[in-house]
């Protein structure tokens, strides 16, 4: 049962990312809204109203019925152009940007209530106006109070148009766009400094246990813990994640070590609890902002942008998350009643710092500007207090390949001096 729920929640997580699920959602709400009000029409709301404030009332039931397809169709427009907007927000994030940020632009929840609005308001308009009878000739049969609530909720889908454009407009910014992602990370990178113990207990060699291999395809977001913990309790077992957080895992590959041998079924109610999808989602991994942010830096210093402001605004965020990540171990351990039950497989921080590091000697050793920035970021780290004293050493030899490119890749003697200058204040 625990299993069944975990699925449904992983599903409805997953469903979240989706373009079209907030808009199916307040449909599915529009159209239950409008077969509320055909109710509350036939028990005689209309005619309360009426009678008690009139003038909000219309009683014509041509009028109405033009009201009501004047503004269906004006949404309808609204709606399509919004659309387009989209489209075109989505085809130059990926131009200018990368194409990995295309999934957090098109999971912004603002963007998708807002569609969901106008969805919603065409299905409450169009099923009033099927709910108007021209041949009636009592006054009170008619849906007055409905098309009242036709009308408001046209205001709304005008108010958020708006939001809609200025929103748009917003999230096109390369800073915003990575101020997003960085906030994304961080709220990660603190969940999980927060279920991190300050001393993590030992885990035993795993090198002996028998190995169970993946029966899906997809990349690898999460586990449901409450459940892997509970199964490790109830059969008296320990187990060890091999793939890492994001990586895409192919069908047949290891993905489990246990302590003892388990049978199929047992497998398969453990492999239940991991959560696979097509896409890869910031929330789900922090590490993936490192590759977006990095990513973004290495377009904005491409011959055809060449545009080093916005690669030192990404190494500007990175330093912030680098100096999160130094806090954190590089081991995951998921234990309960002071027992190691779980070990979880990381990116270490020398494997995240050189995977950065190594674009931005690529392409960045050229550029004065951003070299100074990346020393700069170095320098700043190392006096971060680290969790592990390794941390610093991984610092300084990146720093020293990096020093090692520029050399060879600058040649003007002031440029060079000023390198020379910023290295040695590192290893002071």
């Amino acid at each position: 049962m625990k299993s069944l729920y975990n699925k449904f929640i992983s599903f409805i997580n997953t469903i979240q990312g989706k373009i079209a699920f907030y808009p199916t959602l307040f449909s599915i709400i529009g159209f239950s809204f409008a077969m509320t009000m055909l109710y509350l029409e036939k028990e005689g709301i209309s005619a309360f109203v009426l009678e008690h404030i009139p003038q909000l009332v219309i009683n014509n039931a041509d009028t109405a019925k033009t009201l009501l397809s004047f503004l269906t169709g004006g949404i309808i427009s609204i709606m399509v152009f919004s659309f387009s907007m989209v489209m075109v927000l989505l085809n130059q994030a990926s131009s200018n940007f990368s194409p990995r940020v295309l999934p957090g632009l098109i999971s912004n929840r603002n963007h998708q209530f807002v569609l969901g609005i106008y969805l919603a308001t065409i299905l409450y308009n169009t099923f009033t106006l099927v709910g108007i009878n021209p041949q009636e000739n009592d006054k009170y049969q008619l849906p007055g109070f409905s098309v009242l609530i036709g009308i408001i909720l046209t205001v709304v889908c005008l108010g958020a148009f708006l939001y809609f454009i200025h929103s748009i407009s917003q999230s096109i910014q390369v800073n915003n766009i990575l101020d997003t992602i960085y906030k994304k990370a961080k709220m990660r990178l603190e969940y999980l400094l927060e279920k991190e113990s300050e001393t993590p207990p030992n885990f035993p060699d795993s090198s002996d246990w028998k190995s169970y291999y993946s029966s899906e395809t997809g990349y690898f977001q999460n586990i449901a813990v409450a459940n892997l913990v509970s199964i490790c309790k109830e059969e008296d077992i320990q187990l060890k994640i091999l793939p890492i957080q994001g990586l895409f895992v192919l069908e047949g590959v290891p993905i489990i070590q246990v302590s003892k041998d388990i049978n199929d079924e047992l497998v398969k109610k453990i492999l239940s609890n991991f959560n696979f999808a097509k896409g890869e989602f910031v929330e789900d991994n922090y590490a993936l902002a490192f590759k977006q942010i990095t990513e973004i830096g290495m377009k904005a210093m491409s011959p055809g942008i060449n545009d080093p402001g916005t690669a030192i605004s990404t190494i500007d965020y990175l330093t912030e998350l680098f100096a999160m990540r130094l806090k954190k171990n590089d081991q995951t351990i998921i234990t309960s009643d002071e027992a190691s039950l779980i070990a979880v497989s990381t990116t270490n921080f020398k494997e995240l710092v050189y995977q950065v590091m190594v674009s931005y000697r690529t392409y960045c050793k050229h550029d004065l500007s951003c070299i100074q920035k990346l020393f700069i970021m170095f320098k700043y780290l190392l006096i971060q207090e680290a969790h592990l004293p390794e941390y610093h050493d991984v610092l300084l030899a990146e720093a020293k390949l990096l020093y090692e490119d520029t050399q060879q890749s600058i040649t003007n003697s002031t440029d060079l001096r000023r390198i020379e200058a910023l290295y040695q204040k590192l290893l002071k």
